[in-house]
């Protein structure tokens, strides 16, 4: 996976620009403000996921602009390819001239890893910010849970929306049944991904923790579900403590589908009296978590900004390798203003984990550039780029 041209026209503080990177290391300088995040954040629109900053897509269009316009050239599945993507209100675009229904139809086929300060609420933030970074993960190694994930989340809005109309209209509540086993099917499919997939990153990251940390801490990364063991006394449905937020397996020791899908519909059923008092849908993979822990303690709650900035890094770069061993191919990496935080042995660690793929570093300071690696360097200022020349 290679990033080959990038053009950009009326993209946030960049008028137009063209950038032909270096296979290998890119660094990308500049002051603060002067649009270096905004060069890695184009590139990384072409995965076919939102702006990892957050951004909505009008927010991306050039101050009094109509619109922007984004060309990417990049080698990817063994061949060379195009995309286009434009933004006014809303992105569109085409892969390889042929007009996209969707932008992200591009899931998949260009495949990349991003780390920005604001990765670091992965550690520091909400279950939302654990479950959104996952998603996205997910879905660049196994393009269709980008599908599963969206009737989930469809299934789920029809579903709030039917329980906060129940108080005018009781009659409804018999169709609860058709909505509960619609999120029980996609809920059970979304946790078995979402399982298999962290069995995989939690290998990587912990290896990355270890060399970042120089072997003096330990890092642990768990899968926390929602799903409760529930059974039916009578009229009754009665919780099993000792089962909760387990994952039921076969007898090959795989995920079972068919008991995890009973779980969750049983779950639903269960607090369904309250979820028709609250208007929401209060248990499922919607409200799944992931543990975090240094030394056996919450990275969230005691750990320091270090051990912080540590895990997410020792995540988001074990997302890089996962992705690589799952489609045999290396993701382009994305580094925004990480390396200025860290000191040189962890700076050296970071390049030596991602010296066989290609990498955009964004940085303030060239003269420690300069002397870090080869490939390319490139100096931004007030949104206008330029190749900066060794002597």
């Amino acid at each position: 996976m290679k990033a080959l041209t990038l053009k950009a026209k009326n993209y946030r503080n960049i008028k137009e620009l063209t950038i032909n990177p270096d296979p290998g290391v890119n660094l990308i300088c500049g002051d603060n403000a002067q649009g270096k995040t905004n060069l890695i954040e184009a590139i990384w629109l072409f995965t076919g996921c939102k702006s990892f900053r957050g951004s909505k897509d009008s927010e991306l269009v050039s101050f009094g602009e109509e619109r922007a316009d984004l060309e990417f050239e990049f080698f990817s599945g063994g061949r060379e390819q195009s995309a286009e993507i434009h933004i006014d209100k809303k992105r569109s675009g085409t892969l390889n001239g042929v007009k996209m229904q969707s932008v992200r139809e591009m899931i998949g086929v260009f495949r990349a890893v991003a780390f920005s300060p604001i990765h670091l609420n992965i550690v520091k933030g909400s279950p939302e910010e654990r479950r959104k970074f996952i998603d996205m993960a997910v879905a660049q190694s196994r393009p269709l849970y980008a599908k599963s994930l969206a009737g989930y989340n469809k299934v789920l809005k029809q579903r709030n929306m039917l329980l906060k109309s129940l108080y005018s209209n009781p009659s409804l509540a018999d169709t609860l049944d058709i909505w509960d086993d619609r999120l029980a099917s996609y809920g059970a499919d979304i946790i078995i991904y979402r399982y298999e997939y962290t069995e995989h990153l939690k290998k990587e990251a912990v290896q990355i923790y270890e060399g970042l940390s120089s072997s003096k801490e330990e890092f642990t990364f768990e899968y926390v579900p929602t799903i409760r063991n529930i059974v039916t006394d009578g009229d009754n449905l009665s919780e099993i403590k000792a089962d909760r937020g387990k994952i039921p397996f076969d007898e090959s020791g795989k995920p079972q589908y068919s008991e995890i899908k009973r779980r969750l519909y049983m779950n639903l059923v269960k607090h369904r009296k309250d979820d028709i008092s609250n208007g929401t849908t209060s248990c499922g993979p919607h409200r799944d978590d992931f543990e975090i822990k240094v030394n056996s303690v919450s990275a969230r709650s005691f750990g320091s900004q270090g051990q912080q900035r540590s895990c997410a890094l020792a995540l988001k770069l074990g997302e890089a390798e996962v992705l690589k061993k799952l489609t045999d191919t290396s993701p382009v990496i994305l580094l925004d203003d990480v390396m200025s935080e860290l000191d040189p042995s962890r700076q050296d660690y970071i390049l030596n984990r991602i010296k066989d793929k290609q990498v955009f570093i964004t940085c303030c300071d060239s003269i420690p550039a300069l002397n870090m690696c080869a490939g390319k360097i490139f100096e931004v200022k007030n949104g206008e780029i330029r190749e900066y020349t060794k002597k």
